[in-house]
């Protein structure tokens, strides 16, 4: 496996997503998520979310293309 996909593949944390985006609060990232426009996210058995970082790059390109 390349080092691209392996950072790709790195999981984020919901703080991390929130730090990233430059501070969201993290009752508006549980809004987007719950209304489906936030980035895909996966669940651990613990209840726990995590973000694969390709996953939230993949989704912040898609804001670019709607803010043009």
């Amino acid at each position: 496996m390349g080092k691209l996909s392996e950072t790709r593949d790195e999981l984020m944390t919901v703080l991390e997503v929130l730090s990233a985006l430059g501070g969201v609060s993290r009752y508006t990232f549980y809004r987007w998520r719950r209304t489906g426009v936030g980035p895909p996210c996966l669940k651990l058995p613990n209840g726990d979310l995590r973000i694969r970082r390709g996953d939230f790059a993949d989704w912040l390109e898609t804001l670019r293309s709607d803010a043009a």
